[in-house]
């Protein structure tokens, strides 16, 4: 049991180093392999739609102290995808390695008539969600041409979410 515990380790051990990403600030960090993890969708990852300019305030100094970009993900809790996108941040096997990379902020645009002018600060006007962008601490927009791609997160796989976000993120 002990030999298998190990040989286990070691094979899940070689498999994150062989997927680890081909961008030098991506390799120190190894993208999760989750393969067919189950997802599931988070019921509320929206706060009530006021308190999203000071959220956002708030990420961007904190990716400014440690050097993350930011992950802005505009949804709003009626929408199945964006409660799925959600779960896909927050499962256990991938949480760390997104803690890692990025400070995540929640913008909740309710029925496209809040926090409008968020999006439009970084060029993005949303018409469907989730729109997710990835954005450096000085506030360069790194997937302007991309922001819809998870949009469909419900038939999307975790660990093709995960490879779209570190696509993104070895941008500059």
């Amino acid at each position: 049991m002990v030999a298998s515990r190990s040989f286990s380790a070691l094979m899940l051990a070689t498999t994150l180093t062989a997927f680890s990403g081909t961008g030098a600030a991506l390799a120190a960090h190894p993208l999760p392999q989750v393969g067919n993890a189950q997802i599931t969708a988070v019921a509320h990852p929206y706060a009530a739609p006021e308190e999203a300019p000071q959220a956002v305030e708030n990420a961007f100094a904190a990716a400014r102290k440690t050097n993350r970009k930011v992950l802005i993900d505009f949804g709003a809790n009626w929408c199945p995808d964006c409660r799925v996108l959600a779960g896909v941040l927050s499962h256990p096997a991938i949480a760390p390695w997104v803690q890692e990379n990025f400070v995540v902020v929640s913008v909740n645009v309710d029925h496209f008539n809040k926090n409008m002018d968020i999006a439009r600060k970084y060029g993005v006007t949303v018409k469907a969600i989730p729109v997710a962008l990835i954005v450096t601490p000085e506030g360069k927009v790194l997937n302007a041409d991309t922001t819809l791609e998870l949009g469909n997160a419900r038939t999307m796989s975790a660990q093709a979410v995960v490879d779209k976000l570190a696509e993104w993120s070895k941008r500059s």
